[in-house]
């Protein structure tokens, strides 16, 4: 068998191109989230003067902290959700090496006898 014919695409398992995969995409997203929020938030939340006047909000909160906290961080939720119940993979890691080494108990001696 060729290592180009096993299922860990040569040299690396499944399991690590798949972390590797997810590790990307999840670094990728916190990115553009701090992207998104640390400019916006510096830019419309510390104005060089501060005008009553002129202050807004959203549903009660300052509009900028509306758009540069809360729904980047609801959007990060809805993500979260979807990427572990649709994209993240299931991978088998086999068997531990002291699960084959259960020491026998009163319990399982009882059982067999």
């Amino acid at each position: 068998m060729s290592s180009t014919d096993e299922p860990g695409h040569g040299r690396y398992s499944d399991i690590f191109l798949n972390s590797r995969r997810e590790a990307i995409l999840i670094f990728c997203v916190w990115a553009v989230g701090l992207a998104w929020a640390v400019p916006y938030c510096y830019l419309n939340g510390y104005p060089a003067e501060f005008d009553a006047a002129s202050f807004s909000t959203t549903f009660g909160i300052p509009t900028w902290l509306f758009w540069g906290i809360l729904v980047p961080w609801i959007a990060a939720d809805i993500f979260t959700t979807w990427f572990c119940f649709h994209f993240m993979t299931d991978d088998d890691l086999g068997v531990a090496a002291d699960e084959d080494l259960v020491p026998a108990t009163a319990e399982t001696e009882g059982a067999e006898a």
